[in-house]
């Protein structure tokens, strides 16, 4: 992280507090996610789903999609707030929903103890993730973007992505020997672990944000009675280009679950991989991503964030059919370079530097709404990635091309909608935006 010397000079700015609290938010989120997409992988579909037979793969990967159903109205309703009492409150609110629905979810009955109310459970605790997540990463990149010195956001901005590398290395280091397990542990208790376990990070990251302060657009705003009394109104009328430009250009997250959920079921079915490689592999490309992001974040302050953003879509789509095919080799250290290429140096890009070029195109008052819905909005894409690429024939021999196909035509929309954008880098905070409604 950087150092607390930052602060300097930056008056009511506390750029690396927020950093800090962003990262850790984030690091929570993407630990819930990522464990519940690894179950989903390799866990649910024998513990939830037996009676699915071949289907249930497909069915377990559909509940990893539930949770961005809620994301829209989560991002609606989080983002109401959100404009309105603060960006810190309902950061609050996120991370204990959060960690409390996935705490659930390890404490959940099975198929063979309850039927289908099982995976009814399932997908109710999934839609409360959904629900909190819509928040979070539009109320962290808000934060830190409004506490960063104008002429570093983007690399500030960039530690709320940063945290999610953090938590799904986190999430896989306790997983990996959970997947080790003889059968009758692992899909006995064994699995519930790593859920119970997110308590602890959301112990820690409560305190953390609870010292954090509103930002000084945020507190600027409310002294100036800039704060609109319905946030959406506003957002649709003199917003709406940006809101669907956001929309198109999350569809590049997308991205990120095809490499960490549907390669693993892939490399796992077609390549018959050992599951713990395949998790191994996405730790390697999320440490990687770990020291890149920073270093993208800096470039996109020096030369902006639109060359940056479609460099890393266009290189992720670029690179992805060749971590596909390396799965179904026994070639490892191929498979590991190949895994660092795609997370590491293509998407580590576009991820990083997302928070800043979304956040930079709405005014701070309607910043976390206008964030929160559009990239909600464009993460269904992601959600459903999975499931949509796998009934396509994604997990059968030769799926390599379908994924890949779907890649890079969620790269290439992505890329197109980020062309249309205003290049925001130069632009004082306070500056941002196009509209400002007196309350």
């Amino acid at each position: 992280m950087p150092s607390a010397s930052e602060e300097h000079g930056s008056g009511q700015r506390t750029p690396v507090k927020a950093a800090l609290a962003s990262f850790m938010g984030s690091a929570v989120e993407y630990y819930d996610f990522f464990i519940f997409g690894s179950a989903a992988a390799l866990i649910f579909p024998h513990i939830f789903f037996p009676d699915a037979d071949a289907n249930a793969a497909v069915m377990s990967l559909a509940t990893f999609g539930f949770a961005y159903i809620a994301r829209p109205i989560g991002a609606i309703i989080l983002g109401h707030f959100g404009d309105r009492i603060g960006r810190q409150k309902v950061l609050m609110f996120t991370l204990v929903l959060m960690g409390a629905s996935t705490f659930a979810i390890g404490c959940l009955p099975t198929f063979d103890q309850v039927g289908w109310l099982a995976p009814i459970l399932l997908v109710i605790a999934r839609l409360m993730q959904g629900l909190s997540a819509a928040g979070e990463q539009a109320g962290a990149s808000s934060m830190s973007l409004e506490h960063a010195p104008d002429h570093r956001r983007s690399f500030f901005t960039s530690w709320t992505l940063t945290g999610t590398q953090g938590g799904q290395i986190l999430a896989a280091m306790i997983f990996i020997p959970v997947v080790a397990l003889p059968d009758e542990i692992k899909f006995g208790i064994g699995w519930r672990i790593p859920f119970w376990l997110s308590a602890v990070v959301v112990v820690v990251t409560f305190f953390i944000r609870r010292s954090l302060h509103e930002t000084p657009e945020f507190e600027k705003a409310k002294k100036n009675n800039e704060i609109a009394k319905l946030p959406l109104a506003v957002l649709l009328r003199f917003h709406w280009k940006d809101v669907l430009r956001v929309v198109l250009c999350a569809f590049i997250a997308a991205v990120s679950t095809v490499y960490g959920t549907l390669a693993i079921s892939y490399g796992k079915t077609i390549g018959n991989m050992d599951e713990s490689i395949t998790l191994w592999l996405v730790v390697a490309g999320n440490i990687g991503a770990l020291l890149t992001q920073p270093f993208f974040g800096m470039l996109a302050d020096r030369i902006g964030r639109k060359p940056v953003f479609i460099y890393g879509a266009l290189a992720s789509a670029a690179v992805m059919p060749f971590y596909l095919r390396s799965m179904e080799t026994s070639n490892t250290l191929l498979q590991f370079g190949l895994s660092l290429l795609v997370f590491s140096c293509a998407y580590a890009a576009a991820n990083a530097v997302w928070p800043s070029f979304y956040a930079e195109m709405f005014s701070s008052q309607v910043r976390f709404s206008g964030l929160a819905i559009g990239t909600q909005l464009g993460f269904l894409m992601a959600g459903f990635a999975p499931s949509i690429v796998a009934a396509l024939g994604g997990l059968q021999p030769g799926g390599w091309v379908q994924i890949s196909l779907f890649t890079a035509a969620i790269a290439l929309i992505a890329s197109i909608s980020a062309l249309t954008a205003r290049e925001t880098y130069r632009v004082p905070t306070s500056q941002l935006g196009h509209h400002v409604v007196k309350a």
